[in-house]
């Protein structure tokens, strides 16, 4: 991409470009001086500091999950403008496409969604239009331009969050990035931001990624402690007392995996706790499994519609996906989650 400059404001763009580098570094500085342990908090500084060096009306920090749907996590923005923190989004709203664009051009500005786009000339020998792919200030298309018009955004700048999994190479550094998420600044009239200080929340952005990285790998290794704890003293209980101790003792099955509910089925009888489907519901659900997966250890589904269980649709809406293990050939424990708006 190529941005005009005129000469007589070389001198101004120049100061403009260490000032932001500046800002820039204090901003870093702050996001190195949060404590460890605490990545919600840690979006919470990068939105507000993305806030102060670009202005925008809007920023938030938008984390993909495992099944790739989107969740704003943190946002600062003007007082007047509706919060979207907490807020899910389904993962087609971002395509893979978009998403490899992302990883491939970490920074994206949308000065004003509603200018006429203008057409790329190019050499009439060409077979193919040229591939805007790689360009920063490309149009956007037609429908994503309507999608920010009916949020009330004119103005957009997007930035790529890339943290690093993965094995390790001989230096201990992880080989694999994927796209943990994005910086998303949104502005309800025209906004450009130049290239200077764009470069300078890109290098935000690396710095909170680095950091991020690491508090990620933290969070992996306490929930793997936590796990294998819990483990530990359920198989203890299951040993010493008969398996109901999993579910009216403390800790329970629910302190195991992250559920809204948790289902004992054991020698014909339940035991239920936080949002679950009934009784009879239950008992309906462990024969299904004993006819339809009966040689299986158990079953993992995000929504026991696509899982094909007849049922499905005469549960309630505090329930949809499922985790079943088997106990035996005729007992079962059950995890519920409910939907996700």
């Amino acid at each position: 991409d190529l941005e005009p400059v005129n000469p007589a404001d070389v001198p101004v763009t120049a100061a403009g470009a260490l000032k932001s580098y500046k800002l820039a570094a204090k901003a870093i500085s702050r996001l190195q001086s949060m404590p460890n342990g605490d990545i919600a908090l840690l979006c919470d500084v990068l939105a507000r500091e993305v806030s102060d060096l670009t202005g925008y009306d809007r920023v938030m920090a938008y984390k993909f999950h495992e099944d790739e749907h989107g969740e704003v996590i943190a946002e600062c923005k003007r007082s007047d403008l509706e919060p979207y923190l907490g807020l899910h989004y389904p993962a087609t709203d971002i395509p893979q496409a978009s998403r490899f664009l992302f990883m491939k051009n970490k920074v994206r500005m949308i000065c004003d969604c509603l200018a006429p786009p203008v057409k790329v000339v190019q050499d009439k020998r060409l077979g193919q239009p040229l591939s805007l792919a790689g360009s920063t200030l490309r149009a956007p298309h037609g429908c994503h331009s309507q999608y920010m018009s009916n949020m009330g955004s004119i103005a957009s700048l997007v930035m790529s969050v890339m943290v690093c999994e993965g094995d390790e190479d001989s230096n201990g550094e992880k080989t694999a990035r994927k796209l943990w998420g994005l910086v998303v600044c949104h502005h309800t009239s025209p906004r450009f931001i130049p290239f200077p200080l764009r470069y300078a929340c890109e290098f935000l952005i690396q710095v909170f990624a680095i950091q991020l990285s690491k508090e990620v790998e933290l969070a992996a290794q306490v929930k793997e402690k936590h796990v294998l704890r819990m483990q530990t003293v359920l198989c203890d209980m299951l040993l010493r007392d008969a398996p109901m101790g999993i579910m009216t003792q403390s800790p329970n099955v629910m302190d195991l995996v992250m559920c809204d509910g948790a289902a004992l089925y054991y020698h014909s009888q339940c035991w239920l706790l936080g949002a679950t489907p009934t009784e009879n519901m239950v008992r309906d659900i462990a024969e299904w499994l004993q006819q339809y997966h009966g040689t299986s250890t158990g079953l993992s589904t995000d929504s026991l519609v696509e899982a094909g269980y007849p049922g499905a649709h005469e549960l309630s809406d505090a329930v949809c996906g499922m985790a079943a293990i088997t106990i035996t050939n005729r007992d079962f424990s059950f995890w519920f989650r409910s939907h996700t708006a």
